[in-house]
């Protein structure tokens, strides 16, 4: 297999990879706000707690679903990479290490995401 082939396939995996774990955080969160239950999130911005679960499921869903196909997936990439950085920097600032672990793991994929493009197996090189 030749070096770039490796690199397409690389890129894929890691945006396809990334998009679907995001996902199943991001459909729970979609299926609470279509509930019937009341929102019931944190305010790390001070936004009031249902702008900001709204924030995150667009994140989270929306996003995700875009980075997966790869479309427009260096502008999909930016709410996430900031959801989780909010989650990991300011959510759980006080917790320690392993509860702020995962977004900040979440936030490095969708940075090298932003960085290295969708690749060629992507809407976005069709």
């Amino acid at each position: 297999m030749n070096s770039s082939l490796q690199t397409q396939i690389g890129l894929a995996i890691l945006r396809i990879g990334g998009a679907a774990l995001m996902l199943t955080h991001g459909v729970p969160k979609l299926q609470r706000l279509f509930g019937e239950d009341p929102i019931e999130f944190g305010d790390p911005l001070g936004i009031g707690a249902s702008p900001t679960f709204f924030l995150a499921v667009f994140a989270e869903f929306l996003c995700a679903v875009f980075v997966l196909i790869g479309f427009k997936t260096r502008w999909a990439s930016i709410p996430i990479i900031i959801t989780m950085l909010v989650a990991g920097f300011i959510q759980h600032a006080g917790d320690p290490f392993g509860s702020k672990e995962k977004s900040l793991l979440y936030a490095v994929i969708f940075i090298a995401i932003f960085l290295l493009g969708p690749g060629a197996y992507s809407v976005d090189k069709k």
